[in-house]
């Protein structure tokens, strides 16, 4: 059986392996949004950034699903672990995911735990703005992972107003 991964954030233009298929992708009951607080990778303990995690919402979350080639299970599996859940706010889940072409997957999906201390939902736009031209974490700047999110969705032609509007108002900030 394939294995499946649903890429919204990073994912889209880092997945850490060379997918089989990469098929546009939407997964109900989810909204993309930054709510997680970056300790690790875009932001550190004493000034954390901020990167995009999927919150429970009455909406359509669009990505990318990507499969595995077969036999790499195992090794992406590994990696995606040690990337995504390096401080436990993401917790891994599977969920059915459809894709362009009417086909439904199960897809290894990486999902906030809003009970967890890195949990930051319903942030205003301007205070995520601020924190995200300012956060440098161990992976690089935060509005480079901001950036490198929102380019990638418009080439897939997925729309995200939110992260439309954060990009111009970061941008702003740091003129």
């Amino acid at each position: 059986m394939t294995m499946w991964v649903f890429g919204y954030g990073s994912l889209l233009w880092n997945p850490g392996f060379d997918p089989a298929e990469s098929h546009l992708a939407q997964l109900p009951g989810f909204h993309r949004s930054f709510c997680m607080r970056s300790v690790h990778h875009r932001g550190s303990q004493e000034n954390p950034g901020l990167v995009l995690a999927l919150d429970r919402a009455e909406a359509v979350c669009h990505g990318l699903a990507l499969s595995v080639r077969s036999g790499q299970e195992d090794q992406v599996l590994a990696a995606l672990r040690e990337r995504e859940l390096v401080s436990s706010a993401y917790v891994e889940t599977q969920q059915v995911v459809s894709l362009r072409d009417g086909r439904q997957v199960q897809a290894v999906t990486y999902i906030i735990d809003p009970d967890h201390v890195q949990y930051c939902g319903g942030l205003p736009l301007e205070e995520q703005a601020h924190i995200i031209a300012h956060a440098v974490g161990g992976r690089g700047p935060n509005t480079e992972y901001l950036f490198n999110t929102a380019a990638h969705l418009h080439e897939l032609g997925i729309q995200d107003h939110e992260l439309d509007w954060l990009t111009a108002r970061v941008r702003e900030i740091l003129a």
